[in-house]
């Protein structure tokens, strides 16, 4: 039977991102097909899991998704898995309005149980409080077990021990505090086997985890036993993509289109004749300004794709590179010159938006999520539609119409090819 479980910890800091890329990398180690899942719209952590399990990341969230399609998510990208573990985000009960969109939201729908990541660092038996709060807190999250982090000894660790055991809690076990894990905790799945504190985070996860209890105790813990039907759409979809600066992209929109190819917008010229939607994603284009200035013919066919009425949707990075032009410290750098705007990129003009967004337009409603430090030039682009953040306040990021493009800086989850 499958195990499955959601690594969580009190709040951001506590090491479940090290943690749970570690128990990726030792039980595909061991010969398990482990699916990876990471709660919320991240993008950089679904890359570091695929690295590490050698099968895409999926995102799970109930801000851009219902409880329904997120069971359905589970159930069909995990079916074939013999394990399924679920990274979650912030603190466990962090949502965008309270605990809703929460990490602990995510293992109630999923009826998933949860281990807990405490960061045990300068403390003992005051865990004892912590934990209990958490374990206690809601009757819908079941939490499994506690690995304690930044362990000094192992008479530290035998105090931790202590602290489970009065409260009648599984203690699955430690990881030892280790400058080397420290320095490399952020970059810990980019290329996994090579490097050397990723290799140690594995030996050590092995050496003082109850693994083999951790997946006893978690076999068939989730409510969903049964995949669900993935959606395919008609027609042919042109995804850019590449390492950096086309690569935010959630990995159910690029199978939900269906008929799909890839071009990278750096080296390829792309062929449009018989493509339905032109998809251009978020990544940082701005750090590869070079080379797509360079590749003018890709420039020309996706802006005479633009004019004649082919439909696109460019997100982020990728409404950046329809418009005029990129302005950094450097200088300016032609783009697409399909919307009639420039866009910074100087450190002077950085500035973080960040958050859930929201819109409605021609009667549908589209969700998904902002991040960005870049702007535009000038005076903001007027929007054919207001956008709201998820607590349903209006924010200033525009939804661009121009033919049958639609461009924002919003990251639309589940996106459709008749868009």
């Amino acid at each position: 039977m499958k195990s499955g479980f959601l690594i969580a910890a009190p709040n951001s800091g506590s090491g479940k991102t090290t943690v749970a890329r570690g128990l990726m990398a030792l039980f595909a180690r061991k010969g398990y097909q482990v699916q990876p899942f990471k709660c919320g719209p991240d993008y950089i952590d679904t890359k570091f899991h695929a690295a590490v399990c050698g099968r895409a990341s999926i995102n799970l969230d109930t801000f851009m998704a219902t409880p329904e399609h997120v069971r359905d998510l589970f159930g069909r990208y995990g079916s074939d898995a013999d394990v399924c573990i679920v990274e979650g985000m912030m603190g466990l009960f962090d949502g965008y309005d309270r605990d809703k969109g929460s990490s602990a939201e995510v293992a109630s729908v999923l009826g998933l149980p949860v281990v807990l990541v405490v960061d045990a660092k300068s403390s003992a038996y005051s865990m004892a409080a912590l934990i209990q709060g958490f374990v206690n807190f809601r009757k819908d999250v079941h939490i499994s077990g506690v690995i304690f982090n930044r362990v000094g000894s192992a008479r530290h660790f035998a105090m931790l021990q202590q602290v489970c055991d009065d409260l009648g809690i599984e203690c699955y076990g430690y990881l030892p505090k280790k400058a080397e894990l420290e320095q490399g905790s952020r970059y810990l799945g980019l290329d996994f086997s090579e490097k050397p504190e990723s290799r140690l985070l594995v030996e050590l996860l092995e050496e003082h985890v109850q693994w083999q209890r951790l997946l006893e105790l978690t076999i068939g813990a989730s409510a969903v036993t049964m995949p669900g039907k993935e959606e395919k759409q008609v027609g042919l979809t042109l995804i850019a993509r590449n390492e950096e600066s086309f690569s935010f992209i959630y990995q159910e929109n690029i199978d939900r289109l269906g008929n799909v190819t890839f071009f990278d917008p750096e080296t390829d010229v792309p062929c449009l004749d018989d493509v339905t939607l032109l998809y251009l994603p978020g990544g940082y284009p701005e750090k590869h300004l070079d080379a797509l200035v360079k590749a003018e013919a890709a420039r020309r066919a996706i802006r005479d794709y633009a004019e004649r009425g082919g439909r696109i949707i460019a997100e982020c990075g990728g409404m950046m590179y329809l418009c005029e032009s990129i302005v950094t410290d450097e200088g300016e750098w032609p783009m697409c010159g399909v919307l009639p705007y420039s866009i910074t990129a100087r450190k002077e003009d950085r500035r973080l938006s960040l958050g859930y967004r929201r819109f409605t337009l021609d009667g549908e409603e589209y969700r998904g999520h902002e991040f960005h430090y870049t702007q535009f030039m000038g005076e903001v682009p007027p929007s054919v539609t207001q956008v709201y953040n998820a607590k349903g306040e209006p924010v200033p990021t525009p939804v661009i119409r121009y033919k049958n493009i639609l461009a924002s800086y919003t990251h639309l989850y589940r996106v459709n090819s008749q868009q």
